[in-house]
C-alpha cells in the first residue's frame, strides 16, 4: 500500500470520528443552552462527513450496493464474532463496567445489524415494500417498521426510538 493510501485511510477515519464526535458536541451544546455553537458543531459535522466521502471515493472504497451490502455484512460480522468479544473480555478483567455495557450493547445490536444487511442482500432487485426503521437512542438496536415496546438490549421504552427513513 502506498503512503497515500495510507495517509487517505488515516484522513477518513479521522474525519468520521470528527463527524460523530461533533454531533455528541452539538447535543451537548443545545442541552446546555448554545443553540448556535450547536449549530456550528453541526455544520462542521457535515463538513466532515464530505471530507470523510471524498476520501473514500479516492480510496475506491463505495462500490455497487451488492458490493457494499457484502462488505457491511462482512464487517458487522467480524465485529460481534471476534472485535467486541476481545473488548468485553478486556473490560470484565479490568472492572470496568462503563466500557463493559457499552461494548455488550454494540456486541448485541452488530449482530442485527448484520441480519438487516443480509436480508437486504438476499432481497436486492426484488420488489420489495417501503418502510421507516427506528433506532434506539440508548444502544442503538434498529427495528424495522415499528419500534418495539421495549428494546430488547437495553430496556429503552420504544417511543424513545428515532425514526429513520
Amino acid at each position: 500500500m502506498s503512503k497515500s493510501e495510507e495517509y487517505m485511510k488515516e484522513a477518513f477515519a479521522g474525519e468520521s470520528q470528527a463527524n460523530r464526535k461533533y454531533l455528541a458536541f452539538a447535543e451537548v451544546a443545545e442541552e446546555e443552552g448554545y443553540s448556535q455553537v450547536a449549530r456550528l458543531f453541526r455544520a462542521t459535522a457535515e463538513a466532515e462527513t464530505v471530507h470523510a466521502h471524498n476520501h473514500l471515493r479516492a480510496l475506491k472504497g463505495i462500490r455497487s450496493t451488492r458490493e457494499n451490502l457484502e462488505e457491511a455484512i462482512a464487517g458487522e460480522t467480524h465485529e460481534f464474532t471476534h472485535m467486541y468479544p476481545e473488548m468485553i473480555e478486556a473490560a470484565k478483567k479490568e472492572g470496568q463496567r462503563e466500557a463493559l455495557q457499552s461494548f455488550n450493547y454494540a456486541n448485541e445490536v452488530e449482530k442485527v445489524h448484520g441480519r438487516l444487511f443480509e436480508n437486504a442482500l438476499s432481497t436486492l432487485g426484488e420488489k420489495c415494500e417501503t418502510y421507516v426503521y427506528y433506532v434506539c437512542p440508548v444502544c442503538g438496536f434498529t427495528s424495522e417498521m415499528d419500534a418495539p415496546s421495549t428494546c430488547p438490549v437495553c430496556g429503552t421504552p420504544g417511543r424513545m426510538f428515532k425514526k429513520i427513513g
